[in-house]
């Protein structure tokens, strides 16, 4: 064989020879990617990548998205703390006083009100654990009235109670107990982002839960009588059954809020303001509520004397009755 053939040979031997290298490589080019897409193991698709640690970044976002129901409060009431001898002091039941006379009296005057919530009145009463305490005219305690009555059904022993400031137009319940305004009724039909349990305050008074007026508003009536107030109280009649739930409203002669609160109420009770307001005027009054089936009186303000004084210059009698054809008592 001659040099130059010799020489055709040896090159195509090397040309051979690098064809060969060439094919596991491009093999090997071939697999590195496949990890990426294929791979059964996600960490060798990060390996593949040691330059770009952020590719673990798309699991972080979660957190992001889970504070969504813990971002409010709502479901779990406030605590407050209420001054019980000064409430003491002005004449307001409170669980830790002696027995007194005002405290006897709202013992009678709660008797009847519980008996129907506990079905056990002389007929059924739908909604009796809804309670609404109003008047004819400003000033005849109802406020005062509704406090008394709510402390004095917490302190029962199978009862809890929750009391509403519904005179959302002259609040009143939270002054009376010595709290600052807060959010409450008004707010909740208002602000859908606002739930029940978001203003409602639970007190030092065991049982006894409050729900504040609220933000005032220049459209309280229709409010009352719109469905968000209608889902409300349907709400609190039935998934809190277990709860007397005691509203102050506004005097019937004066607004029509009370009115249109009172469709939705199993018992109400009247208050009077002893030798001032006129039968002529509580007629008026419970004729614009004929609606509701019980109704109980509450004289306010009679005046006491000799061993019975009990020095707040406030009284209490009463009468109960179905329909509102009774006439307030006398101190009983």
């Amino acid at each position: 064989m001659s040099i130059i053939e010799k020489a055709v040979e040896r090159l195509e031997q090397l040309q051979r020879a690098n064809a060969g290298q060439a094919t596991p490589e491009a093999a090997e080019a071939a697999e590195a990617q496949k990890p990426a897409v294929a791979s059964a193991a996600p960490v060798s698709a990060f390996a593949a990548e040691p330059a770009r640690p952020e590719a673990a970044a798309p699991a972080a976002p979660a957190p992001a998205v889970a504070p969504k129901p813990a971002a409010r409060s709502g479901g779990t009431a406030k605590s407050i703390e209420i001054d019980l001898e000064r409430l003491h002091s002005i004449g307001v039941v409170t669980p830790n006083a002696p027995r007194s006379l005002i405290g006897d009296e709202f013992r009678i005057v709660k008797r009847p009100l519980l008996r129907n919530v506990q079905g056990k009145g002389a007929a059924a009463v739908e909604n009796a654990n809804l309670i609404m305490i109003t008047s004819s005219l400003p000033g005849e305690g109802k406020s005062f009235s509704s406090i008394n009555l709510a402390i004095s059904m917490a302190m029962e022993l199978d009862h809890t109670v929750l009391l509403i400031d519904a005179d959302v137009s002259r609040p009143s319940v939270l002054n009376i107990l010595g709290l600052p305004p807060k959010k409450g009724l008004m707010d909740v039909l208002t602000n859908p982002d606002i739930e029940l349990g978001d203003v409602l305050l639970k007190t030092n008074i065991e049982k006894l839960s409050l729900l504040p007026a609220g933000t005032p508003h220049p459209r309280a009536t229709e409010l009352l009588a719109s469905d968000s107030m209608n889902n409300l109280l349907d709400e609190l009649a039935v998934r809190y059954s277990d709860r007397i739930i005691v509203f102050d409203s506004p005097p019937l002669l004066v607004t029509t809020e009370s009115r249109v609160l009172a469709t939705h109420m199993g018992q109400i009770v009247m208050v009077v303001e002893s030798n001032k307001t006129t039968q002529a005027a509580v007629k008026q009054a419970l004729s614009t509520i004929e609606s509701c089936p019980v109704k109980l009186m509450l004289l306010n303000k009679a005046a006491h004397s000799g061993a019975g004084a009990y020095g707040y210059g406030y009284g209490y009698g009463y009468g109960y009755g179905y329909g509102y054809g009774h006439a307030p008592k006398e101190n009983a």
